[in-house]
């Protein structure tokens, strides 16, 4: 699904951020990007989207270059950055004007996770506050059914309640044929809803388990009813890299 060899990026060639990182991603699977401010998390999101292109190295997202971004790359990925940029029009003028990208695009399934985050379909974008725009973009990259969805920081701008319901919706939406990847800094958001846990720390991945497999890492220390607690592993990752 992904594959990230030798991958070397900079803004200069002076101050690089990855140096010879590889990371391999499959289908079927939600992953947590978990990292500080600063990390570089959405700066190895942006990578893979192929919107950042390395000094050294490639990242491939179905067989396919990210560099290139051709039509059968972007149509197979969507990307939800953390800032958002949208254009003055009706909800339904946005899916009018950008769905037919998308050939699996659902907008039946759409307006159903719009409904559910309580977002009126007759609003003007540009009206809405950020946590309503983000409940619109986080409901399309849902509906694309790409086998790609990259979401940065998707929970800023929700509410506890919004919160539950996008990891009702993020649930949902997994299927075999596809691969989500979410990054946060909040990462008691990702409680119960992400199956593999990637954590970056000064740029380079520490920590790279799935939950089973932390969860029989905690048995064999004897902890075998306590639940996973996200922040705890964090940190314990985090403190373990320094």
């Amino acid at each position: 699904m992904i594959e990230i060899s030798n991958l070397t990026f900079g803004y200069s060639k002076n101050q690089l951020l990855f140096k010879d990182l590889n990371l391999r991603l499959s289908k079927g699977h939600i992953y947590g990007l978990l990292g500080k401010n600063g990390a570089g998390k959405s700066t190895l999101l942006r990578n893979i989207a192929g919107l950042l292109h390395p000094r050294e190295g490639h990242c491939k997202v179905n067989g396919l270059s990210a560099d290139s971004r051709t039509p059968a790359f972007l149509q197979e990925l969507f990307f939800i950055p953390e800032e958002l940029y949208l254009p003055d029009v009706t909800v339904s003028g946005f899916v009018k004007s950008t769905a037919h990208f998308y050939p699996k695009f659902d907008e039946a399934a759409f307006y159903k996770v719009l409904s559910d985050f309580d977002v009126p379909e007759i609003s003007k974008i540009k009206h809405l506050s950020y946590g309503q725009q983000k409940k619109i973009m986080i409901a399309f990259g849902l509906a694309t059914n790409t086998s790609l969805l990259i979401m940065d920081e998707p929970t800023n701008g929700l509410d506890i309640p919004s919160k539950v319901q996008f990891r009702k919706a993020i649930a949902a939406a997994l299927n075999e044929d596809r691969c989500i990847i979410i990054s946060t800094h909040q990462v008691r958001d990702l409680d119960s809803l992400i199956d593999v846990v990637l954590v970056l720390d000064q740029q380079e991945i520490v920590l790279y388990k799935s939950i089973d497999e932390l969860q029989e890492m905690a048995i064999s220390r004897g902890e075998a009813s306590a639940k996973l607690d996200m922040e705890v592993l964090f940190n314990s990752a985090i403190s373990g890299h320094k």
